[in-house]
């Protein structure tokens, strides 16, 4: 964008685009002093480099570091002035940039400078209206940082050559920024030499911006001593890496290419020019997207691998599988790491997965991808990876981890440990009091996220995992032992193909164990034959455990049955009743819900609502707290299979609670029978009557009985059915009482037997589906065998 001179006299006055409100869209100066989304900071042009401050050492008159300019004062330069009135500013608490610049019509020579403080002038639109309504246009408006300030000093040049300051304006109509946040001021940002080299190290290590920054912090002394912040350091990396690719990234995206033309099911997307400048790219082949349809409920998200010498991040959706194993939903490379980088990433990830979000996702703690994720998946619960803020913790308090030996293991105890919120928060203040870290910044920052780290108030949304203290193995990078920071291109894209090959060899050799071996039994409980049936391998262990754990556990009935909410039983372990479990168990709907949340974070019923079902004889699991991802057919796509599973989970569910609730109504007449004799003898005869009853329906193929009473004598008859229904006729016109009902029984028989036929047809038909999806696995297994046989023969 080029602008009209203005012409006096001799001199021609121009201006500096930055003076001239957000013409260039480049971040405000001092944004980050306020709690505006972080935006990438543009590459600087040739331009932007000549007209900033920055890329000099300031210049500071020998014998007065406290200086203040005064009209009359000479430089050598322009640069000169300009880097004294910065490094003014800096000692002052306030940004600078250029504002105008006057022109010799003559020769064209720069004749004068104005430099001004960053909030001079207002903020104007494109069409330079002031007072405009942006925000009606602008997706996400940044504050307001201009307010009219008239801070300035203009320099002149003398025929002599040196520049003297011709006005200066101390006055400045806001508040001035204290030391300590000086720092953050865009005309005090530099990335020094120094700096630089120590960054390209780190970054070759696989250290990611928030470990160089932390470094750095140390190596300087302090934060307000490093003279940039994060979001520089970050910039920095970007630019390293695409200057430091060059034509490699062909090589990976001619891959890509050639594996979505072999199959048109693999899929992949570039976020930027592929022939010139590729920014990120993102792939999943046909296999992810297949499981993820199985497994895509809960997800892990992991930028923190550094995959090869160009130090790009390598970021791999992963899920876990029906053996616990993690499994692949899809890989990013990742060059620039801004939020409008991981906005596209996740909605192209989503893309790619049919659209369906899944129910939670696991990052690491960063604000970014936090500030992202709530934008693209608003209704999937967010957590913050707890062993990532661990890890961190031993960065930002080794200090606290050195003076004090056990406050690590105190730490792990009260976030890992504590059973409720309420405890939660006591052992937390009772924790930064004991080490006075009342005022520790970082931990101010981790307590106020501790709602999305923090396993007691996560435990009502599903992660996948089978235990809340132990790191799950889907935290781990799914390419472990595959990848690390000197991977070039060329090997990544070879040790990709590894990676897959093996992790699908693991979970195949799974799937052989689930079906060939059979688990050894350690109760007599149905229960535990039924899971053994119906569970993988890995998933049945541990409901195993925890279903000999409740041998270890008393429950004593608390609060009486409620006809909705059911009943609340107190679960504890013998001798230990000042650590108690609370289960809320409705008989009727065999729903149970317990104050652990076991079941509804990880999927497995705990050892607490397992004890609950053996005080009250429910002898198998009810249907609905059978996932069918922890299953032996977890990954079954037959639509046939799973409507015949439904059907005789069904069946299997309407027995069990027939059974509980006659036992539930039974055991109520026993308890009020017993109190008195009046009321035992009412009792016997009533199950004397409802015996009668049961024994007629049995002889009469199970026909409701109708029950006729006259005073005390009871007598019992086949009620008649109706012999027509709407403006149907039946055929039953004609014939007699008796004849109808004879004719009725005979039809109710034919239905019953059809009945117990289809039960067999759809049991038989389950049958035959189950074997052949075992024989399925067993024929992926032996295919892998040979492969295997094969390679070894070739090598010898």
């Amino acid at each position: 964008m080029e602008f009209e001179p203005l012409s006096l006299g001799n001199d021609v006055i121009e201006f500096d685009m930055m003076g001239l409100g957000d013409i260039d869209h480049s971040v405000d100066h001092d944004d980050l002093l306020h709690d505006s989304p972080p935006t990438a900071i543009p590459t600087p042009s040739v331009s932007d480099v000549v007209g900033s401050a920055a890329i000099f050492e300031p210049y500071i008159p020998e014998g007065d570091t406290n200086l203040e300019p005064y009209e009359g004062m000479e430089f050598e330069s322009e640069e000169a002035s300009k880097a004294f009135y910065n490094s003014y500013a800096r000692r002052t608490g306030f940004s600078t940039r250029v504002s105008m610049s006057r022109r010799s019509r003559r020769d064209g020579a720069i004749i004068q400078r104005s430099f001004v403080c960053a909030r001079e002038g207002f903020r104007v639109d494109k069409h330079g209206k002031p007072g405009s309504d942006r925000e009606g246009r602008v997706k996400r408006p940044r504050p307001e940082t201009r307010v009219g300030c008239k801070a300035m000093l203009v320099v002149k040049i003398q025929d002599s050559g040196k520049w003297v300051v011709s006005a200066f304006v101390k006055e400045h109509n806001h508040e001035l920024v204290p030391p300590e946040r000086v720092h953050c001021l865009r005309s005090h940002r530099h990335v020094s030499g120094a700096a630089k080299s120590l960054i390209d190290t780190l970054q070759g290590a696989g250290i990611g911006p928030r470990g160089i920054m932390s470094a750095l912090v140390k190596e300087y002394g302090g934060i307000k001593n490093i003279g940039f912040t994060e979001r520089d350091c970050r910039n920095y990396m970007r630019s390293s890496r695409q200057r430091t690719l060059g034509g490699d990234t062909q090589l990976l995206l001619d891959y890509l290419k050639d594996k979505q033309a072999k199959d048109p099911a693999f899929f992949f997307a570039v976020q930027g020019d592929e022939d010139q400048c590729m920014s990120n790219v993102f792939w999943a082949d046909p296999k992810a997207r297949t499981d993820y349809t199985y497994f895509g409920d809960t997800v892990t998200f992991d930028t923190t691998y550094r995959s090869n010498r160009y130090r790009l991040p390598f970021a791999p959706f992963t899920g876990v599988n029906h053996h616990g194993q993690p499994v692949l939903f899809g890989c990013a490379l990742l060059i620039n790491e801004s939020e409008a980088s991981f906005l596209w990433l996740f909605k192209t990830w989503l893309t790619a997965m049919s659209g369906r979000p899944p129910l939670s996702i696991t990052t690491e703690h960063d604000r970014v991808i936090s500030l992202a994720i709530t934008q693209v998946f608003p209704d999937t619960r967010h957590r913050f990876c707890k062993w990532h803020i661990f890890k961190e913790c031993q960065e930002k308090l080794s200090y606290v981890h050195c003076e004090h030996s056990n406050f690590e293991a105190e730490l792990h105890k009260f976030v890992n440990l504590t059973e409720s919120v309420e405890e939660f928060e006591s052992c937390w203040l009772s924790l930064i009091d004991k080490y006075d870290l009342r005022e520790h910044q970082w931990l101010q920052l981790i307590y106020a996220d501790r709602r999305q780290w923090v396993p007691v108030y996560l435990r009502d949304t599903f992660f996948a995992e089978i235990s809340i203290t132990q790191r799950s193995d889907s935290m781990n990078s799914y390419f472990d032992g595959y990848v690390n920071a000197s991977t070039t291109l060329l090997l990544f894209v070879k040790q990709y193909e590894k990676a897959l090959e093996s992790r699908y060899e693991k979970e195949v050799k799974a799937d052989y164990d689930t079906i060939n071996t059979a688990p050894i039994l350690k109760t007599p409980s149905p229960m535990e034959k039924q899971a053994a049936g119906l569970y993988t391998r890995k998933m049945f262990m541990k409901f195993q455990e925890e279903l000999v754990e409740t041998l270890t556990f008393l429950a004593m009935k608390v609060e009486d049955e409620d006809e909705e909410a059911g009943s609340v039983y107190q679960v504890s372990k013998f001798g230990e009743s000042h650590k108690a479990y609370f289960v809320r168990f409705n008989v009727h709907e065999m729903k149970a819900f317990c104050s652990c949340q076991m079941f509804e974070f990880s999927g497995l019923l705990c050892a607490h609502i397992l004890t609950v079902f053996r005080v009250t004889n429910v002898l198998t699991l009810p249907p609905h707290y059978i996932l069918k991802r922890w299953t032996r057919n977890a990954k079954s796509g037959v639509i046939l299979e799973e409507r015949a599973s439904d059907l005789l989970n069904k069946s299997q569910e309407s027995l069990t609670v027939r059974y509980n609730n006659l036992r539930h109504e039974a055991l109520k007449y026993v308890d009020e029978g017993v109190k008195t004799v009046e009321i035992y003898n009412v009792s016997i005869d009533a199950l004397e009557e409802a015996a009668n009853r049961v024994s007629l329906a049995k002889k009469n193929d199970g026909r409701l009985a109708i029950v006729s009473r006259t005073g005390r004598d009871d007598r019992f008859h086949l009620g008649s059915r109706s012999n027509t229904i709407g403006d149907h006729k039946w055929g039953f016109e004609t014939l007699s009482a008796d004849e109808q009902d004879k004719k009725i029984q005979k039809l109710e028989r034919q239905l019953d037997r059809a009945q117990r036929k289809c039960e067999l047809y759809r049991a038989s038909l389950l049958s035959v589906l189950k074997d052949i999806e075992e024989q399925k696995l067993q024929l992926s297994v032996k295919v892998e065998n040979i492969k295997l046989g094969m390679k070894e023969s070739s090598i010898v």
